[in-house]
């Protein structure tokens, strides 16, 4: 891999907020690569292969970007594909705590690696993956907040589980 920017995270599912970001980024750092956590600890909903796969589908169009799969620490996965640039997104003030510890641990674990924060589009500052999987879960619409091919993939979900 080598050079350009990581964006990580859990992408359960990914949205339109996140792809927002992403071709905002790829424009500004030429790659990026979106590596996809596999984050057993969080329960996701669709499985690590699933997200992957919906991110790699959902981004297509997006020149620059790369999808991947991923176990272990992010700064790690930075390392070894010689990346020094950390996307993360910042929606609201309530983000910037975490995100700020996050990017000072990162810093001790790889001061090599840089945290760049960028904010959404205003249109997606609202969306996050967890408020889109309990609409979706629920029987909401939520074709506005993602690609036509995630929706199919949370009915799928909620059809498995017995919902409606």
């Amino acid at each position: 891999m080598g050079a350009g920017a990581l964006y990580p995270g859990t992408f359960d599912p990914i949205t339109n907020g996140h792809y927002d970001l992403l071709r905002r980024s790829a424009r500004i750092f030429g790659r990026v690569v979106v590596a996809i956590a596999a984050n057993p600890g969080k329960a996701p909903l669709f499985s690590l292969t699933e997200r992957v796969a919906l991110a790699t589908r959902v981004l297509a169009d997006v020149e620059g970007v790369e999808v991947t799969g991923y176990e272990g620490l992010t700064v790690d996965f930075a390392r070894h594909n010689n990346i020094n640039v950390m996307i993360r997104g910042l929606r609201a003030v309530s983000d910037f705590e975490f995100e700020f510890q996050l990017a000072n641990m990162s810093r001790a674990l790889a001061p090599e690696v840089e945290s760049v924060f960028l904010t959404p589009t205003e249109a997606f500052s609202f969306i996050s993956s967890s408020m889109v999987r309990e609409i979706a879960l629920l029987g909401g619409d939520v074709s506005p907040f993602v690609h036509a091919d995630v929706v199919a993939a949370l009915n799928n979900k909620r059809q498995q589980r017995g919902g409606s």
